[in-house]
């Protein structure tokens, strides 16, 4: 017989998205994190801050149960995306280490509610502000995969690793000559479409 614990089960995708994201940095230098490799400077570093800003504010304030983390990347006089890169004084040790603690505090934060209780997201419309816990799991964890699908990118483009975690690449077990010829063929499609009349 199957059963559910809805609540277990979005912490463990949670958890999942977390790990996934954090191990995008294993191996890399201090420059390689926080290469900005798209345009809009989207880089793997910033990606983590971002997301342990996310969890603190969502599990913290939005319930009454601030984390004492000092976010000064938010707020009046900010500069924009200023959670998006980690500045030349902030080390990997420390958003890393921002990031974990943030675990900690959501998960207390989810330990200790039901997932009907109740919260407000201030920065949110008025119409919406109200959400349950419920809402917010499923909020973060939307947020967190957005971003580590935004960081397996970021990471292939830096040195070619792929895939979900370490352990579990989901990825075809293939070799990279089938690899750089599946890339090949593809191009060649798009070009074809391409020139083709729409």
């Amino acid at each position: 017989m199957l059963g559910s614990d809805p609540k277990a089960d979005l912490h463990r995708y949670l958890r999942t998205a977390r790990e996934s994201l954090l191990w995008k940095l294993d191996g890399l230098s201090e420059y390689d994190i926080r290469r900005p490799m798209t345009p809009t400077g989207t880089n793997l570093l910033g990606l983590v801050k971002h997301v342990a800003s996310i969890e603190l504010e969502y599990f913290g304030d939005v319930f009454g149960r601030p984390s004492g983390e000092a976010l000064p990347w938010f707020g009046d006089g900010a500069e924009p995306n200023a959670d998006m890169w980690a500045t030349a004084d902030e080390s990997r040790e420390q958003i890393t280490g921002l990031y974990r603690r943030a675990w900690a505090h959501a998960d207390a934060t989810i330990d200790a509610l039901t997932l009907d209780s109740v919260g407000r997201v201030p920065w949110w419309p008025d119409d919406r502000s109200q959400v349950t816990l419920h809402r917010i799991m499923v909020h973060v964890i939307a947020e967190t995969q957005r971003h580590a699908g935004h960081a397996d990118i970021v990471r292939e483009l830096i040195d070619g690793i792929v895939g979900l975690r370490a352990d579990n690449t989901n990825m075809a077990p293939v070799d990279q000559a089938w690899w750089e010829d599946y890339r090949n063929r593809l191009e060649g499609v798009a070009r074809e479409a391409g020139d083709t009349p729409g």
